[in-house]
């Protein structure tokens, strides 16, 4: 970023002052960095990683707070024992939730490679860990794949820009949902697509292939949707080779990328095979056909309605129902899409970006971004199809996102009004901005002044959790809701090994089958939860308490 104002600086300034800038330590050292590419990635890792621990007293340890996030920490705890998933429990009823298949199996209805990395988390001492690990390589993967579009200081800005945008407050590093996963396999992909087209190294094409076997395992659909156009690219790139002969270069290719992506299909099969009984069967259908009724995609039509066991669950998903076929209505259609462009566009670009997307027009006459924009468009269309849409939906575009930022500052910085460079302003504006704003953000959040909510997640639960976890034994907690219960702020989850867990969490289904979740958990304490009173209540049942041990201060308070 400082090499950049530097250049931006010397334009507008007097020669002996542009001679003094250069001089300047920082603006030299962020030059030389510049130029050696290898350290620029690992350096944009390292201050995502340092910025993001840095601010702990502050932001904290994410809670989770979200279905999908319950459901990731699932799978994470799952591996981390050494599993690919676990026996349904024979009060499966009892626990039954959000995103998470009980037959054949109990586990997580995702791809596995976000539970992947909260298992590294867990055996490193938080699942958190995980994430911010993925996030750095995220940020450093994005320097990476700048590094083939663009030249070295404007890919090293763009890695910068990544860490001040995405490596700090986003809900890709605060929480356990996801997204720098699949950017990051994105930008492997995206990042391998020129230099196999320039060199066709074999290392390349590994990079390429691993980056293909992420997006597979965490956001497939939206991954084939970046996949096909920059494969087709790259085929188009290799024939068009005048001095080498296209098989040779196929040879160099073709065998480290079949090689990886068999490895990976197998994986898959074998992953599928464990939790639904059938290679070809992903855990995200049967949790469709069980709880949904409804596909993934508007053009699909919806099938037979399931049957709920609890009224929260048929409530939450005859909602989704609604919002589903609404958008298959034209009007529907309409909102949606343009529901669609409000996310990404308050997610990614936002007022800043939006600056820099001034000469976007300039863009469409550069010829060394028409691949990119191609496949660009082909992944936005693609996302249209979707019946939901979250900002991690398009985190396997992220990369190319900042390379049309990049490259449409490059164009921004050439704008002239009246002799003057006014383009050098705009764009130094830009990261100037960025530091700003999350300044602003951070000292809000610091002096809880609510800009944003912060913190995020669960924290009732987590509260209660925490005092369960210190009492001795072992805890059943049953939820019972209150009938305008929002479904979104859910409490039922549980770990992998539910019989050996310290707090089991269960629905309140009436003294007759509630006695039977008791009998079976006859050796723990018992707790009824109020979660929609207020102040949140925490109750004893009272024939699961010795009499000398009420545990009064549980009883009643606010969480």
């Amino acid at each position: 970023m400082f090499c950049h104002m530097q250049d931006a600086l010397a334009q507008v300034s007097p020669t002996p002052l542009a001679s003094s800038l250069r001089k300047l330590k920082p603006f030299s050292l962020c030059g030389s960095l510049a130029r050696k590419k290898g350290l620029s990635v690992a350096v944009v890792g390292l201050l995502a990683l340092f910025l993001r621990l840095a601010l702990l007293p502050i932001l904290g340890v994410p809670v989770p707070g979200i279905h999908d996030e319950f459901s990731y920490l699932l799978a994470g705890d799952t591996f981390a024992q050494g599993r690919l998933t676990n026996p349904t429990h024979p009060m499966w009823i009892h626990f039954e939730s959000f995103f998470i298949i009980e037959h054949p199996t109990y586990m997580s209805m995702y791809p596995p490679g976000q539970g992947l990395v909260l298992a590294l988390g867990i055996r490193l001492g938080h699942p958190w860990i995980g994430v911010l690990l993925s996030t750095a390589l995220m940020c450093s993967a994005i320097c990476w794949m700048l590094e083939g579009w663009l030249p070295p200081a404007w890919a090293l800005l763009g890695g910068v820009l990544a860490v001040l945008q995405l490596g700090v407050l986003t809900y890709w590093i605060n929480s356990y949902w996801g997204g720098s996963l699949p950017a990051l396999g994105g930008a492997l992909v995206l990042g391998s697509l020129p230099r196999l087209i320039r060199g066709a190294k074999p290392l390349d094409a590994l990079w390429m292939a691993l980056g293909l076997a992420i997006l597979a395992n965490t956001r497939p659909f939206e991954g084939v949707a970046l996949s096909l156009p920059a494969l087709v690219i790259l085929s188009i790139g290799i024939s068009a080779k005048k001095h080498l002969p296209a098989m040779v270069l196929l040879r160099r290719i073709l065998p480290p990328i079949a090689v990886v992506l068999l490895a990976t299909a197998v994986a898959m099969a074998y992953y599928n095979f464990r939790v639904t009984g059938s290679p070809l069967r992903m855990p995200y259908q049967v949790n469709a056909r069980a709880y949904r009724g409804f596909p993934p995609f508007l053009w699909q039509q919806a099938w037979q309605k399931p049957v709920y066991h609890h009224a929260v669950m048929r409530g939450y998903y005859e909602t989704l129902l609604r919002d589903y076929q609404n958008s298959r209505t034209w009007k529907g259609f309409y909102q949606h899409t343009l529901r669609f462009v409000e996310i990404g566009w308050l997610f990614f670009v936002g007022p800043v970006f939006t600056l820099a997307l001034l000469a976007f027009r300039a863009l469409l006459r550069d010829r060394r971004m028409r691949g990119p924009l191609w496949i660009g468009a082909v992944f936005l269309l693609a996302l249209c199809t979707e019946t939901w849409v979250h900002p991690h939906y398009f985190a396997p575009a992220t990369s190319l996102f900042y390379l049309v930022v990049l490259q449409s500052m490059r164009h921004l910085r050439q704008w002239r009004w009246s002799g003057r460079p006014i383009g050098v302003f705009l764009v130094r504006a830009i990261p100037i901005t960025c530091c700003v704003l999350l300044l602003v953000r951070l000292m809000a959040i610091a002096a809880h002044l609510q800009i944003e909510p912060w913190p995020r997640g669960n924290l009732d639960r987590a509260r209660v959790l925490s005092k369960l976890r210190s009492l001795p034994g072992q805890q059943l907690v049953i939820v019972r809701y209150a009938a305008e219960h929002n479904a979104e702020h859910e409490w039922v989850y549980n770990q992998a090994d539910i019989d050996h867990a310290k707090v089991v969490w269960a629905r309140d289904m009436g003294h007759r089958d509630n006695q039977e979740l008791l009998e079976y958990f006859k050796g723990r304490e018992a707790w009824m939860v109020y979660p929609d009173e207020s102040p949140l209540r925490l109750e004893p049942l009272p024939h699961s308490l010795a009499p000398s041990d009420p545990h009064p201060l549980l009883l009643t308070g606010s969480w």
